[in-house]
Order: structure tokens, then C-alpha cells, then sequence
């Protein structure tokens, strides 16, 4: 049914350009909400025409990033429902409900390498694995506070716990982020040692609190989606501020 619905609004409301391959163009505010409802990260051109500065360097950018949906939005009457009104391309991601805006005016020298990076630093998804890119977006977001979950790469318990952590993020969005870090890779072992872990002890789970720069552990055992769950609302209720905290000497858990 919702799929139905969705299908119907795209074709009533999105419509493509003559020129193949070109971004879809989005004709009003429903097909701006819709498209931003469709994936966790999607990037729109608030653009006058597909003739105006920074289309080619998004249809270039969007074809080498093809996991983040592009289209235009040439309304400007459209343009004000998301407080814009010169020429912009927009970022939105549900992760933590964020807009990234960036005006092109502002820029000296729009290319698409630059664009592409733009999207990179800021491709904050649901499950966001932690590496020296993605930490910019991560540590740039307004939300501060990180359920991280350390497994190693190429185990069952990597890919069976992303997908239970991916189902329940949308729960707590613009609480928490939720961040993989792959106990397998060496530039993570800070990470870990931050934590008082090592690899042979994953996978685990964390806390992070970048507001009071605190840090906990779910107790070892099975990591269950009830236990995450109640272990993100122990924070959100105040309870672990008396705990000690992770890689403390003794460690005390909850």
C-alpha cells in the first residue's frame, strides 16, 4: 500500500528531463518530502535550471556516489519550506534529522571532486562505520551521543549484530548515533584501548556521551536488541552517571 502511494506520488510529482542520464526534478514540496523519505541519506540541488552552476558537478558527484539518491528542485517557492533562497545543494539525513546545506555562493570553486567529498564527510546513516572520514559528519552532528558497537569485520556476530542495531537506530533518532567500529583494524585500537578493550574481547557495546565526555559498556553476554535497547533508555533516564565508567580500574558494570 505505502509503496502504492509512493509510486503514485513520484510519478505525479517527479518528472525527468529530455537529457538521458540527467538528475529527476522534483515540482514540489510532497515530491521533496517524499524523495527525502526514501533512503537514510539523499542530496537535492535547489537549483534554477539544470543550465545553473554546480548541476554538472552534482550529476558527476551522484554518479560516483551512487548510494545517495540526487535530483533538482528548480521551485523556489519550494525552496523556502527548507529556509533557502539562493541557489544550494542540500543534504538530509535521517540519522539525527540533519540538514546540511551548502550555499554556492559562498563557494569560491565548485568541483566534483569537492562535492563528493561534501557528501562523504556527511553520509551519517543509521549504522555508520567509524573511520577517519566518516568521524568528521559524526563528530560534526549536533547529536553528541554515540552507541558504538565493536565487532571484527568478517565474523557472524559483525553482520548479524549491524542489522539488529540498523532496525532499532530509527528508534532513537536525534538521540543517539549509532557507530560500527571494526575491531579488526588497527587505526581502531584506540578506540578500543579508550574503552579498555581489545579485539579478542568483542564484540561488545558502548556508550558514549560526547556532552560530559563519559563512556560505558553494556556487561558482557548476550547482546540482544531488548538489552541495547534498554541499556540506550538507562542512559536517557539519567542511570549511568553514578556507574563507573569503561577501561576504569576497577571496572564496575551495570
Amino acid at each position: 500500500m505505502l509503496a502504492t502511494v509512493f509510486l503514485a506520488l513520484l510519478v505525479s510529482s517527479v518528472s525527468a528531463t529530455e537529457n538521458d542520464g540527467a538528475l529527476p526534478r522534483l515540482n514540489d514540496t510532497k515530491a521533496v518530502e517524499a524523495f527525502i523519505d526514501s533512503a537514510e541519506v539523499v542530496i537535492i540541488g535547489f537549483l534554477e535550471s539544470e543550465e545553473s552552476h554546480g548541476y554538472k558537478e552534482l550529476l558527476a558527484a551522484s554518479r560516483r556516489i551512487d548510494s545517495v539518491p540526487a535530483a533538482i528542485c528548480t521551485v523556489k517557492e519550494v525552496w523556502a519550506d527548507y529556509s533557502l533562497s539562493s541557489d544550494t545543494i542540500t543534504l538530509f539525513r535521517k540519522a539525527d534529522n540533519h540538514q546540511e546545506n551548502l550555499v554556492l555562493a559562498d563557494v569560491k570553486k565548485l568541483e566534483t571532486d569537492g562535492l563528493v567529498n561534501f557528501i562523504t564527510i556527511n553520509e551519517v546513516r543509521y549504522v555508520t562505520e567509524y573511520n577517519q572520514v566518516t568521524a568528521v559528519g559524526l563528530f560534526n552532528s549536533e547529536v553528541k551521543t554515540h552507541l558504538l558497537l565493536f565487532a571484527n569485520r568478517g565474523t557472524k556476530e559483525f553482520t548479524e549484530l549491524t542489522e539488529e542495531l540498523r532496525a532499532l537506530a530509527p528508534e532513537f533518532t536525534g538521540k543517539f548515533l549509532f557507530v560500527l567500529i571494526n575491531g579488526a583494524v588497527k587505526s581502531n585500537i584506540k578506540s578500543l584501548n579508550y574503552f579498555g578493550l581489545k579485539s579478542k574481547d568483542l564484540p561488545r557495546v558502548g556508550i558514549y556521551d560526547g556532552n560530559s565526555d563519559m563512556k560505558w559498556l553494556l556487561p558482557e553476554g548476550e547482546i540482544s536488541t531488548e538489552r541495547v535497547k534498554d541499556f540506550c533508555q538507562s542512559f536517557l533516564r539519567g542511570e549511568l552517571k553514578d556507574v563507573k565508567q569503561a577501561g576504569e580500574q576497577p571496572k564496575t558494570e551495570l
